[in-house]
């Protein structure tokens, strides 16, 4: 559902009436529902059609209705989410002229998929420690006294002839690239460098040599039958696309059915859902990469290593059905790129991927260009260069030394401490833009609110410093479009392509003749391969690594994405160094519980040619950590910012020498510090419980259901008898087929990869409120959803629990309110606050809960969660719900709830009723896919499936009956309304 913007007259406040009503808004400390009401009745005019409005004039009053709102109907926009680490196609849902949740935008053929941190987002818009004001040399002023000081210092600095350079992170822009061309053409010494606080540089070098283009390779994992990765964590971050669509497209249990291995040292989200695992030392597994392009090319056998024969023989076998998938070195890269164009593989596109314009020798050039004293001004956009290179105190020095320093952020940082410019820029939600992610592939960025403080775009004020004649950057935009993009692609307007958020542009690229002889250095990486191999290292390797939740570090100060548990440790609020359990115990390191059931560990120091480069970082012992190995995640460290205080993490950029993500000769020693984790989960395996049902492929097509999916059953006086047989309510048994709704909710096992979007989706759709790390680690959580991690070993193994922990299988499992038909939940209330409803969701009468908590230690599936505080207008709980403005993001559709009462999944009611009333409102019957969850919604591999099974013909009618299919704990007999589909591996 989404509303096209067309243009309409201006209706908008002036900037500086605009920011003198949202200052008297942000100040009051507590908003009733009054004062709320009436600053939306105020506002909504001036902020919902901000999508299509130019320049301002005057606001006016709700009365005069806009016409793209009606009260209490969702509008929706495309846009697109684009930070210094993430880009994603998305649908901006907004009430009453209030962006309230990020969906994505599944018309779109790429960046089709939100991520928590796309997600997550949101709240960054609603965050009152943003710049609201510009400041020159710490004293706060005006855009135009900030125009008129930068102007009369780049005339300067153009007649001197010293270089402006503007600093930024990819921002692969297409309207920006041309802005900032014309830029140059007003001040010629202009120098525009590209910089990624994790770098893509050495893949993108590795791409320009093989495939003649600096882009990343675009893959399509829907018709692979084998993937082999190298250290390469692709359904993370290893590809600028989220990889995770494509990669269950072929997870369906058949013959031909994808095969994952991952060799790796760290344990990765790919790595948890490969079929076969094998864990190395980075060094080790640069070796492998390179014995199997030797035999694949050569022929050649250098280790008689039958593990390495079988994984080229695989990639032999299935030829154009493999890709090969590599991280680490520039080397490694050009290994896989070559073994795939050999192979052939399918996966291979005739697209790349644009968002990603690292380049290292550039930056190192501006480093040194920067110590010489050659840079007259210096232009940063979006990144944070004092905190993330690991040389940041070298180029401190140089940077105060320069005439005129601006930058260009959100919020304040450690880099903007030492500028003279402060310009604030708006977030992404409040700006225009566009950007060009994928060959032939364009994206639009609309705002859909009015900027809420007094912030100017970056492009807006490079049109005023450059003395370009379009009047804003809207005008710049469209004309651009209008001109270059429109007319070659598969719209005719511009509104018509801000409508879909995209176009394709109509277009070919030629494939670039090359003429790289490859063969001479890769030869002597090999040999240089060999001959290390001869070293006896003593030290550890470090893999450095992002984690879902943090990524770059770009959004630090999200408390959604703090208190996101990770899915490989279940932690939140911290990094940590993780270790395998072998090398922990050499050197007497130590994980454990203290009797409330939260986990504490040993500290260490980090140590590189005998200096200290991190003090006193906690260790995580991991199961699965290649012995010899150590990992480190990218993100946490940072001094300035509210949630900084309260997370205890490490800055791991100073460990990122060269920009290598694997950095060797690495010591740790033991310090008496010791940490408490703040982490969700400590059980790690099922303790024989059969939970996550799952079997081999082999087993799966040859064996009967009875074998590998038995149904369950119960000993009673009649025999035995499988649960729906059985029940305490004998009139329900004999009950004739509901009319109406009835909601199930099915959960594929198979394709669920452990991502996390469904926990932050139901986050952001149910107000479910942050808690901090305290209460985390009294197992005090909010979230209405979890995503469970198990460790296994191969079906039927009977290997000891120490023995499945070095390299363990793992399983993951979402896990909210079943919606038991029979809930033991309702039985035991005695004040009737749980109740079930006639569509089978279990309901919550929040008024009615008194908090006897009964409800919640009667729950086999202990989904419950209950208010220990009023998490609102609380200074202990200082997150969005503490202040005006971080309740904007509420959604008003879902109460908040008190202090003293229970509350869980309510499976969206409030979707789903307001789907049937609109179909009343249109006389109509209800399409299959308008029934939707929030969790359904974002899950990027279609695992979660939610729909009415009276309707016979539904996906979730289909799931419900496939032969894969069984509900958690059916023994119990409460039937529960949510199903699994069991998982299924190819371990042959």
């Amino acid at each position: 559902m989404m509303k096209s913007n067309n243009k309409k007259e201006n209706v908008f406040p002036s900037h500086s009436e605009k920011n003198t009503l949202v200052k008297v808004f942000v100040k009051k400390n507590k908003t009733s529902r009054r004062n709320f009401l009436k600053w939306v009745g105020f506002s909504t005019a001036s902020v919902a059609l901000a999508a299509c409005k130019g320049p301002v004039i005057k606001s006016i009053p709700y009365i005069v209705k806009p016409d793209v709102i009606t009260p209490g109907i969702p509008t929706y926009y495309a846009s697109t989410m684009i930070d210094s680490f993430d880009i994603g196609s998305v649908l901006v849902k907004t009430r009453e002229g209030r962006p309230i949740k990020i969906e994505p935008n599944l018309t779109s053929k790429y960046f089709n998929t939100t991520s928590v941190r796309i997600q997550s987002s949101l709240l960054s818009l609603y965050d009152e420690e943003r710049l609201k004001n510009p400041f020159i040399n710490g004293n706060k002023c005006s855009w135009k006294e900030i125009d008129n000081y930068v102007m009369n210092h780049l005339e300067k600095i153009s007649k001197i002839k010293k270089d402006i350079v503007i600093l930024s992170s990819s921002y692969p822009s297409f309207s920006t690239k041309k802005l900032i061309q014309d830029f140059t053409n007003t001040y010629p010494t202009t120098k525009w460098i590209t910089y990624d606080a994790i770098s893509y540089s050495v893949a993108l070098d590795a791409s320009e040599k093989i495939f003649g283009i600096r882009a990343f390779p675009l893959f399509d994992l829907s018709k692979t039958e084998l993937i082999v990765s190298f250290d390469a964590d692709f359904l993370g971050d290893w590809s600028p696309e989220n990889m995770a669509k494509s990669y269950v497209k072929n997870k369906n249990p058949k013959k031909s059915m994808l095969k994952h291995v991952q060799i790796e040292s760290n344990m990765t989200l790919s790595g948890a859902n490969a079929d076969i695992r094998i864990s190395k030392t980075p060094s080790d597994i640069k070796k492998i990469l390179f014995e199997i392009y030797q035999k694949l090319f050569f022929g050649k056998r250098i280790n008689q290593d039958k593990e390495i024969d079988k994984i080229a023989d695989l990639i032999a076998e299935k030829g154009s059905k493999s890709v090969i998938f590599a991280d680490g070195d520039k080397e490694s890269y050009i290994l896989s790129f070559l073994i795939n164009q050999k192979i052939r593989s399918n996966a291979l596109q005739n697209k790349f991927i644009l968002s990603k314009e690292s380049n290292d020798k550039k930056l190192k050039k501006f480093i040194v260009d920067l110590e010489k004293g050659k840079i007259g001004a210096i232009l940063i956009h979006n990144t944070n260069p004092i905190y993330s290179l690991p040389f940041s105190s070298k180029i401190k020095k140089f940077l105060k030394k320069i005439p005129i320093t601006i930058s260009f952020s959100m919020k304040k940082d450690e880099t903007n401490e030492i500028m003279n410019v402060l310009a604030p820029i708006p977030h992404w939600l409040e700006s225009w833009g566009d950007t060009n992610p994928i060959t032939n592939f364009y994206t639009l960025i609309q705002p859909t609110i009015q900027s809420l403080f007094n912030t100017r775009q970056f492009q807006e004020s490079l049109i005023i410093w450059g003395k370009i004649p379009e009047k804003n950057y809207y005008e710049y935009l469209k004309k651009i479009w209008e001109k270059k993009i429109i007319p070659q692609s598969n719209v005719s307007s511009f509104n018509e392509a801000l409508f879909h958020g995209f176009v394709e542009k109509k277009e070919n690229r030629k494939n670039n003749k090359l003429t790289y002889d490859y063969q001479k250095e890769i030869h002597e990486y090999g040999i240089k391969l060999i001959n290390s191999g001869k070293k006896v290292e003593k030290n550890f390797e470090l893999r450095l690594y992002t984690k879902i939740s943090i990524g770059d570090g770009h959004q630090h100060d999200n408390p959604w994405l703090q208190e996101f548990p990770d899915p490989i440790t279940r932690t939140t609020w911290e990094n940590y160094l993780t270790i395998s359990s072998y090398d922990a115990k050499k050197i007497g390191l130590k994980n454990w519980y203290t009797g409330s059931g939260a986990m504490n560990g040993n500290c260490v120091n980090l140590i590189k040619n005998h200096k200290i480069l991190i003090k006193d970082i906690p260790v995580y012992i991991q199961h699965g950590q290649g012995i010899g190995s150590i990992g480190l995640s990218f993100g946490y460290g940072q001094k300035i910012g509210k949630l900084s205080k309260i997370c205890e993490g490490k800055n791991a950029y100073v460990v990122y020498e060269d920009f290598s993500l694997i950095q060797k000769n690495i010591q740790i020693k033991k310090t008496n510090k010791i940490h408490k984790f703040s982490c969700f989960q400590v059980q790690n395996t099922t303790v024989g419980r059969n939970l996550i049902k799952e079997t081999d492929l082999e087993t799966f097509l040859k064996k009967s259901k009875k074998i590998w999916n038995e149904e369950e059953k119960v000993l009673t006086h009649k025999g035995m008898l499988p649960p729906e047989k059985i029940s305490l309510w004998e009139e329900k048994n004999n009950q004739k087929e509901r009319n109406g709704h009835h909601f199930n909710l099915s959960i594929d096992l198979n394709a669920c990869i452990g991502c996390g979007s469904c926990v932050i989706s139901c986050h952001s759709e149910n107000n479910v409120p942050v808690v901090g790390k305290e209460e985390i680690r009294k197992s005090r959580d909010m979230h209405w959803l979890r995503v469970d991690r198990y460790y296994s070993e191969k079906i039927n193994s009977s290997k000891n629990e120490e023995e499945i922990f070095k390299n363990p299988k793992v399983s993951f499992q979402p896990i909210m309110c079943q919606h038991c038909e029979y809930a033991p939940c309702e039985t035991v209330c005695p004040v009737g606050a749980t109740s079930h409803g006639m569509q089978g969701q279990n309901m919550m009468s929040y008024n009615r809960c008194v908090g006897t908590r009964y409800c919640a230690n009667n729950c086999p599936y202990k989904v419950r969660r209950f208010n220990w505080f009023n998490y609102v207008n609380n200074q202990k709980f200082d997150y969005n719900m503490n202040n005006s403005l971080g309740k904007m993001v509420l959604n008003p559709d879902v109460v908040v709830r008190t202090r003293g009462v229970m509350e869980k999944c309510s499976l969206c009611i409030q979707r789903t009723q307001f789907v049937i009333g609109i179909a009343k409102k249109e006389n109509r019957k209800i399409k299959d896919d308008e029934f939707e969850t929030a969790c359904s919604i974002s899950c990027p591999t279609n695992a979660i499936v939610f729909g009415d099974i009276n309707e016979k013909n539904s996906q979730i009618s289909k799931k419900i009956q496939d032969k894969r299919n069984y509900k958690l704990l059916d023994f119990l007999g409460i039937r529960p309304n949510v199903s699994y589909q069991l998982k299924v591996k190819n371990l042959k």
